[in-house]
């Protein structure tokens, strides 16, 4: 259990849980601990905004998740969200749909995420890993997030979405510039924020061209199957079809990126857990999950009350904001025994990384999957890896994660 001794005298409403600086350089493992054992759902003073009710345990989690009679997603799924950008999506874009749009958008995607589909890509996904993970033990030291954990996801989505190979290296790059990894390996810096931006606008316009040519000649992929959809007896416009592709790029980025970046360093940080890895000793499948659990990477989730309701021993306010703290929901004690342990062999392993109910993460089968082939491929390829620098964290309120891992890998 995280040690919170220290904290037991700091008053829940001077901590702000969105405080980005708190993920960047401090470790917010014990205060999330202090939080569930004295106020599970608090309410979050967040400057300037009129701030949020946290949610840091499972079980008022679980209330908010699956009721989606008292919130919606549609006013924005995030802290910090831009208004202007949650109202031009809102109705539109999957995460910040409500039934009954919500569950006929997400059939229309779904056909990229079925097992037999993501099953074909495994074979797609050990290509792009192993000369990746064969090139690092060649030197002698390589950023791991931006040489390896960026790549994997954008290569994939770049398959779901069946972008010409002339084309890939090039939405590869754009991909890694726009999520932020550091761009070019060891010595470099990470992209300006004016990079990041510029980046993403070229992926949007990209998009759109992408969506032109799928008008003119559609095939079996997603942006396809987006622009061939019957949604209520219509045909999705191009801003609803831009907007999907984008949320689906954001989506397929964003975890993998993070948890495998982070796992790595959880295994470094837990030897006796790699060697497990490494024997066979667990189950890959229970590996992953617990990855996904211990790492996290989508910090929060929020939900907007449409009426008065109850969740732990908090009212809730209509137009109040509930943020669910997954990252610490997902060390409840009363759900995970010794939860700041790194167990691969966890089970069960019932955490929320990719929430529960109607949002259940569309992409989470490529997720695990995606992961699954690079801790195998690491396992057959790698026996001994170690730090060979600071690891830099991202300053966020939303995405718990690693900007540069410098690693040895032997």
């Amino acid at each position: 259990m995280a040690d919170t001794r220290g904290l037991a005298a700091l008053d829940p409403a001077t901590i702000d849980v969105a405080d980005p600086a708190l993920y960047e350089s401090g470790d917010p493992v014990a205060l999330w601990a202090h939080l569930r054992a004295t106020s599970p759902v608090h309410w979050n003073n967040h400057p300037p905004g009129p701030g949020f009710w946290a949610v840091m345990a499972y079980q008022p989690a679980l209330q908010v998740y699956r009721n989606t009679d008292a919130f919606t997603s549609e006013l924005g799924m995030r802290v910090d969200s831009d208004p202007a950008a949650v109202e031009a999506a809102a109705g539109k874009m999957l995460i910040v749909t409500d039934p009954p749009t919500h569950p006929r958008l997400r059939q229309l995607m779904n056909s990229a995420f079925l097992p037999r589909v993501v099953a074909t890509l495994e074979a797609s996904m050990r290509r792009v890993i192993e000369p990746l993970v064969e090139e690092a033990l060649r030197k002698d030291v390589v950023d791991f997030v931006s040489e390896i954990a960026a790549v994997l996801p954008a290569a994939i989505i770049c398959d779901i979405m069946e972008i010409p190979q002339s084309e890939r290296a090039m939405m590869i790059d754009l991909t890694s510039k726009a999520f932020g990894a550091s761009v070019g390996g060891e010595g470099k810096c990470p992209m300006s924020t004016m990079e990041k931006t510029e980046a993403h606008a070229e992926i949007f316009l990209y998009y759109t061209e992408l969506v032109e040519e799928r008008r003119r000649n559609p095939g079996a992929d997603v942006v396809s199957a987006l622009i061939q959809g019957d949604l209520d007896g219509r045909r999705l416009t191009d801003e609803e079809v831009l907007l999907n592709c984008d949320g689906l790029l954001t989506g397929a980025n964003e975890t993998t990126r993070h948890a495998s970046a982070a796992g790595l360093l959880a295994l470094m940080e837990n030897p006796g857990e790699w060697e497990r890895l490494r024997s066979g000793a667990v189950d890959i499948e229970s590996a992953v999950d617990e990855v996904l659990r211990y790492t996290s990477p989508a910090l929060h989730v929020t939900r907007v009350a449409k009426k008065d309701v109850q969740v732990g021993d908090q009212v809730v306010r209509a137009g109040e904001t509930v943020a669910l703290w997954n990252s610490s929901i997902n060390r409840d004690e009363t759900v995970f025994p010794d939860p700041d342990r790194f167990d691969l062999g966890r089970t069960p392993n019932r955490h929320l990384t990719f929430g529960i109910g109607p949002h259940f993460c569309l992409g989470a089968p490529l997720a695990k999957v995606e992961l699954k082939v690079l801790l195998e491929v690491l396992a057959e390829k790698v026996t001994h890896m170690e730090l060979a620098g600071p690891v830099e964290r991202l300053r966020s309120n939303f995405m718990w994660g690693i900007e540069r891992l410098p690693v040895t890998l032997r």
